[in-house]
């Protein structure tokens, strides 16, 4: 009982509203044109293209229900391999508090670990991922088919209305069968519009899709394929690296589409090619972590953010006029924040905010909203002082200075070191200049490092 109702709460989105919503807008205005076009009680034709119209449209419905109150299948939370050697080849999810399985990846969306996640899709308020995979392209390959034939109906029924009455003038009343009102000719024009739009859309995506399927790869694994060859194109002594679940075009349909073949798996352990192994992908994804990491830069908040996806009061027109073009969130931040930055963009910044220890220490002092996701690059610096500075308030402290440094000391640091900013700026000590990472200024007025 839980179950069925916490699948029709799925339903109670503005994803799938909207989407069931344009799919009977199209249905019925197309049925209703149809009609007076080529009725399917005038002859055989017209009934055939009519039920053909349908099969369509309740095989789109059909398959749309099934993809949203199927789901891709989700790993079970705490889960780790049966050998417990194999979790140093394995992600740790700290949200799921368990190892991610061989192609499955957390998502934010839905908070769970996914099997053989491809991405989230907002329309079906769901993943799309193991076990939905299939129903999720038939519903993508049927609604293109439909909305097709209704953008072919509803053209050719506003070319006769249009024309109606020059088909009287001119003796031809066989043809004069449609008949406009400006309620009829409104939504002709509306689900015109919804018609071709669904195809041209779906149509990409469903192209998206197929190319996964054909090579067997999620769109997040073709990403992670792209940067393990940009890796080896970096360093030629790397070992070429070889996809491990590629079987060919023919199995890798079965993988997807065999209804016998989905309902004996378990959406964890997956064929691979001779010579490689199950964790053949996980090695490369921890390799590629670890290159992320070291690639990652410090910042410090210096100016507030809103966390909005469009700061216009706070941060100008520009910055909203360059957004990053992701669903991703974006992260509130106030001074003296520290985020351990990732990804750059001429105006937005991608990073995970350092949780301070007494946000750790008191769980009711925790900031609300998401920790890591975009925020504008002008609210931060980049930190180049010692470690000690920028791990004073962090959550990488050792447990002995969490527990010997009380609220009033932590209070006071932070107070010491944003008073003794100038414009929020800190300034560079004598011991940052022993550590060579300071410039010092030239007659020019250009940096020079010191030797």
């Amino acid at each position: 009982m839980a179950s069925s109702l916490h699948g029709i709460w799925r339903f109670l989105h503005w994803g799938p509203l909207t989407a069931l919503g344009i799919i009977k807008v199209i249905t019925i205005t197309a049925l209703y044109m149809n009609s007076m076009w080529w009725p399917p009680n005038a002859s055989l034709g017209g009934f055939i293209h009519q039920c053909l119209f349908l099969l369509f449209s309740t095989l789109t419905t059909y398959n749309y229900i099934m993809a949203t109150l199927t789901g891709p299948g989700l790993l079970p939370k705490k889960w780790k391999p049966k050998n417990p050697k194999d979790v140093d080849q394995l992600q740790y999810c700290t949200i799921c508090e368990g190892y991610k399985a061989p192609r499955s990846h957390h998502c934010r969306k839905c908070n769970r670990c996914v099997k053989k996640m491809d991405h989230h899709c907002p329309w079906i308020n769901h993943c799309v991922g193991w076990a939905n995979h299939a129903y999720f392209t038939y519903f993508l390959a049927f609604a293109i088919l439909g909305s097709f034939q209704a953008s072919i109906i509803l053209g050719f029924a506003f070319y006769r209305g249009v024309h109606r009455y020059w088909y009287l003038t001119h003796g031809q009343m066989h043809l004069a069968t449609v008949q406009f009102t400006m309620t009829t000719i409104i939504m002709t024009i509306f689900a015109t519009g919804l018609a071709i739009g669904v195809v041209l859309a779906l149509g990409m995506l469903l192209y998206i899709q197929l190319k996964s399927i054909l090579k067997n790869q999620t769109s997040i694994e073709m990403w992670i394929v792209e940067k393990a060859d940009y890796r080896r194109y970096c360093n030629l002594d790397e070992d070429d690296f070889v996809y491990p679940y590629d079987l060919g075009w023919r199995q890798n349909l079965l993988q997807v589409f065999s209804k016998r073949l989905v309902s004996k798996g378990d959406g964890i352990t997956w064929p691979v090619l001779e010579g490689c192994d199950q964790y053949t992908l996980t090695r490369e994804q921890i390799a590629q972590k670890a290159e992320k990491r070291a690639r990652t830069k410090t910042f410090r908040c210096v100016h507030p953010a809103t966390g909005r996806y469009l700061p216009l009061f706070s941060q100008g027109l520009r910055v909203c006029l360059s957004p990053p073009c992701t669903d991703e969130a974006r992260i509130r931040l106030e001074p003296g924040d520290v985020i351990k930055v990732t990804r750059f963009r001429e105006h937005w910044l991608f990073g995970e905010r350092v949780v301070p220890a007494i946000e750790l220490r008191n769980p009711e002092l925790k900031r609300k909203g998401p920790t890591r996701g975009w925020f504008p690059r002008r609210c931060a610096i980049e930190l180049i002082q010692p470690k000690h500075y920028f791990y004073s308030n962090s959550s990488e402290q050792s447990e002995n200075e969490v527990e010997s440094l009380d609220d009033r000391q932590y209070n006071a640091r932070n107070v010491k070191i944003m008073n003794n900013a100038t414009n929020g700026v800190p300034n560079t000590s004598k011991e940052t200049l022993a550590n060579g990472n300071s410039k010092q200024p030239t007659q020019n007025g250009q940096g020079k490092k010191k030797k």
